[in-house]
């Protein structure tokens, strides 16, 4: 199947290399030059691969990776013209996969995607694929969570905090190690927002959400849950 790529940048000519190159080697391209716009063709278009400049007005690179670590597990690589290491940390930090550093060649761009889109691929195959829970299943390759053999409708950032917590069944995880592996460097909320999170999930995998069973919490430390 063709893999989809979003490229996301305010060079209009930069854009259009990108795109034709990309086309003939050939993947499917969508292209959007500000982020408020790459988000709405990502809602659209479900890319496999998001190619993202971080310097672009209005809403950066570093806010749209942020926003898509928090509708999906997309594949992010990322474009600038700086050289810094805090940069690149900054990046991989927001869970991005690549960075390239402007000026590239367009073999190495071409490179870098194939690259990223075999090793998502090459990760999928070779995870667990399912992840239970007691009558809680996590399938990890289909993204998916199904209770009692039926499927339960959650977002990416509820998929990614069960996901943690399915890695760990039975055990206690603290809310430092939670926050860091669902949100990463994007950590506005904190504590506050797991707990949402939190509440959101007991609403969907609990009998009784008030009095919960199967995601407990650990006072004073994190979460646990149960098999």
């Amino acid at each position: 199947m063709t893999a989809r790529i979003l490229l996301v940048d305010d060079d209009p000519t930069l854009l259009r290399f990108l795109s034709e190159y990309m086309e003939r080697e050939g993947y499917a391209v969508r292209t959007a030059e500000r982020g408020q716009e790459a988000l709405r063709a990502f809602y659209d278009h479900h890319p496999d691969l998001v190619v993202l400049d971080v310097m672009m007005p209005g809403m950066d690179g570093w806010e749209v990776a942020a926003r898509l670590r928090e509708l999906a597990e997309t594949p992010v690589i990322l474009l600038t013209a700086k050289t810094g290491e805090a940069d690149k940390l900054r990046g991989f930090r927001l869970g991005v996969d690549d960075y390239i550093t402007k000026p590239f060649s367009l073999a190495e761009f071409g490179a870098r995607v194939r690259a990223v889109l075999g090793r998502t691929q090459s990760t999928a195959d070779d995870e667990a694929a399912v992840r239970r829970a007691g009558a809680l299943a996590v399938d990890m390759r289909k993204r998916e969570v199904r209770l009692d053999g039926s499927p339960v409708e959650v977002t990416p950032t509820e998929f990614r905090l069960l996901a943690c917590l399915s890695t760990r069944v039975g055990e206690a995880v603290s809310q430092e190690t939670l926050i860091d592996q669902v949100w990463g460097e994007d950590r506005q909320g904190g504590a506050s927002a797991l707990r949402r999170y939190i509440w959101f999930l007991r609403q969907k995998i609990e009998a009784d959400p008030d009095h919960p069973q199967r995601l407990v919490t650990v006072r004073g430390f994190g979460y646990r849950l149960e098999s």
